[in-house]
């Protein structure tokens, strides 16, 4: 069974607040989990991380958290086979994909795979902490939605040989 990494917020909570929204980061490259753990952790959120998909599945059937932040090129399963199961067993769950390798056709040819935000690597923590809340701001009112592949694209800021553009 693989190891889940639990870090919550090292903040003394606040009695009268709601409790940290939950979030499971599926990152293989080691370095970036730790730091996307600790940021979002630091930002007040209770955050599990784990190397793969297939380590995600089971958390998220162990678990239950608010958001799911994955990147697409991992081991054993990538971020859309995540997506798959996801969509497939009908969870609800808001998703940020994180990744160096945007996947787009596969969210053309599957539309109902697509997440609810992209973050083209490398990114800051700035936009990470901004698409986290945004997110998580958008399925708290019931105004869930996905951005259209085309449009995730160019949100990234970060053009990458490949992507997608006005002319393309």
């Amino acid at each position: 069974m693989n190891a889940i990494h639990s870090l919550a917020n090292p903040r003394l909570p606040d009695p009268s607040s709601a409790p940290p929204r939950r979030i499971l980061v599926a990152e293989d490259d080691s370095s970036l989990r730790k730091l996307n753990t600790i940021v979002l952790a630091l930002s007040g959120y209770a955050v599990d991380a784990v190397e793969d998909g297939a380590a995600a599945w089971e958390a998220m059937n162990a678990e239950s958290y608010d958001l799911l932040i994955t990147d697409n090129n991992m081991p054993r399963w990538t971020g859309v086979d995540l997506l798959k199961k996801l969509r497939a067993s009908r969870m609800e769950m808001p998703v940020v994909m994180a990744t160096g390798a945007f996947p787009p056709e596969d969210f053309v040819r599957q539309p109902w795979l697509r997440p609810n935000a992209m973050l083209l690597k490398p990114y800051s923590t700035e936009q990470l902490l901004e698409t986290v809340k945004g997110v998580l701001h958008m399925t708290a009112e019931g105004h869930e939605q996905t951005v259209p592949a085309k449009e995730a694209c160019r949100m990234s800021r970060r053009p990458t040989a490949g992507s997608y553009d006005e002319a393309g």
